[in-house]
């Protein structure tokens, strides 16, 4: 069973990307179409103030630790050796692990012209890569038919790993809402389209190290990211405070108890 923890009201799962690619791989075999979730602080801060959004994300098969600051706070509640599994290499591992297994990818998101260099990059990258698929829906609500249309295409292409691409929570609430009628397990990526069509430029890994991923793709796009960054980064800092303090308080007071004084 994997080990997990609350980081406010959101299930993040530990694990790595071998163990992740392990399950996507078990979960097709076996013919378990579920959906995984790449976990940030934005996630987490959509799911506090939205409790549909919380039960999408409370049905996902796995929820992975994207962003640094739920390494952090796992390692904080106890799980020490979590690393980071951020959806973009989440997305090239399984990628390198399908091109020798032969499981064909499906990429659901972005542009066309995004998908079309995307599958070039993948491609190039990973010889052997079978993609059966692209679709770039319309930047609107679909119709019935239109959804519809777009399950049956996914189904027919014989696709095993769909990358759902659509930025948040929208691309959750499509896992969601298509769980047990596409079959296929559903990955959510969110900004991968973006980097690996060449669209949007990522962070220096040592930016990313230190957990500053944020603060250059906030001066990439100051417009579009300013309220998630400014807003919801320092209400989590605040929010998950007050839960590392009553968790070590809780934790003191079981210590205390189990050795025979009161508290």
């Amino acid at each position: 069973m994997t080990q997990a923890r609350r980081i406010l009201k959101t299930r993040v799962d530990a694990t790595s990307y071998e163990d992740a690619c392990d399950r996507i791989q078990t979960w097709v075999e076996t013919g378990r179409w579920g959906y995984v979730v790449a976990a940030n602080v934005h996630v987490v801060m959509t799911a506090y103030w939205d409790a549909h959004y919380q039960r999408i994300l409370e049905a996902a098969a796995l929820v992975t630790s994207d962003g640094m600051p739920l390494v952090m706070g796992l390692r904080l509640l106890g799980i020490p050796g979590q690393s980071r599994v951020y959806g973009p290499d989440l997305m090239l591992a399984w990628c390198d692990r399908a091109a020798q297994l032969g499981m064909p990818i499906y990429l659901y998101g972005g542009t066309e012209a995004m998908l079309a260099q995307m599958a070039v990059y993948l491609r190039e990258r990973f010889s052997g890569l079978p993609i059966a698929g692209t679709h770039a829906p319309p930047f609107r609500a679909l119709t019935p038919a239109e959804a519809a249309a777009d399950i049956e295409r996914i189904n027919q292409s014989g696709a095993r790993v769909v990358f759902v691409g659509l930025g948040c929570p929208k691309q959750e609430q499509w896992m969601h809402r298509h769980q047990g009628q596409v079959q296929a397990v559903m990955v959510g990526v969110g900004a991968a389209f973006s980097f690996f069509s060449g669209d949007v430029a990522q962070a220096p890994r040592w930016m990313m190290r230190l957990g500053l991923e944020w603060l250059y793709r906030f001066a990439q796009e100051p417009g579009r990211l300013w309220r998630r960054y400014l807003i919801n980064n320092p209400a989590f800092v605040l929010l998950f405070g007050a839960q590392l303090l009553k968790h070590r308080l809780w934790g003191r007071r079981n210590r205390e108890q189990s050795s025979g004084f009161d508290v």
